[in-house]
């Protein structure tokens, strides 16, 4: 997942400074897979779901991102199109900055090491992303997405670590590199296991040693 800014961070504090605040509605989209990079968001609350297209043009589901996330980053020191696609997943309230005030932010010193520490972060999740799908069957990744969903956006409940979950299961099937079907052959093998309870938008992990256990290919 992108790696979050912390609140007084040098970066952080220089975006705030040059953007302004505004909030999106559910199913708004910040910018298109393609696009130039004007813009970069610092995400205060709600999610947004990252895509781009496949081959035959197939939208394929990269995550999620949440509060502290940084976007649109890459494309404005690549000088590239935007990478991917982003969409509100909920209500979201972001810092929209100027390109220029990211590019200006890392000729300080400080700025440009955080800028390293995230473009750094990136690189490692996708090293990461290559193993897991080179490793796991369809149970471990689906059960590695749930562990990532519960670290990232879970909260306690007496019935176990509750996630709410606002993509479809195409979208989830998608991120996690499987068919539908197989991810909701997945799901219910990890409700027979005891593992997690799901309901309609929600997934509750009952047992997350054993869930990590098998996002580790551990049985």
């Amino acid at each position: 997942m992108p790696a979050k800014g912390e609140s007084g961070d040098p970066l952080t504090t220089a975006l705030r400074r040059e953007g302004h605040t505004r909030t999106f509605p559910r199913g708004q989209t910040l910018f298109v897979e393609g696009d130039g990079a004007e813009r970069v968001f610092l995400l205060e609350r709600g999610r947004v779901l990252i895509t781009c297209t496949g081959p035959g043009g197939k939208e394929t589901v990269l995550g999620l991102t949440g509060p502290g996330d940084l976007l649109g980053e890459v494309a404005v020191f690549d000088h590239g199109p935007r990478s991917a696609t982003a969409v509100t997943l909920e209500e979201v309230e972001a810092v929209v900055a100027p390109a220029s005030a990211l590019t200006r932010a890392a000729e300080n010193v400080e700025t440009a090491h955080e800028v390293i520490r995230i473009l750094a972060s990136r690189l490692r999740e996708a090293d990461r992303r290559r193993i897991e799908f080179s490793s796991l069957d369809t149970l471990g990744r689906v059960a590695w997405r749930l562990v990532e969903l519960a670290e990232r956006f879970g909260r306690e409940t007496p019935e176990g670590i509750a996630v709410d979950l606002p993509i479809s299961q195409d979208q989830l099937a998608s991120w996690c590199a499987a068919s539908r079907e197989a991810t909701v052959k997945a799901l219910a093998s990890l409700r027979t296991l005891g593992l997690i309870t799901t309901g309609r938008g929600h997934v509750a992990i009952t047992d997350p040693g054993g869930l990590r256990r098998q996002s580790q290919g551990f049985a």
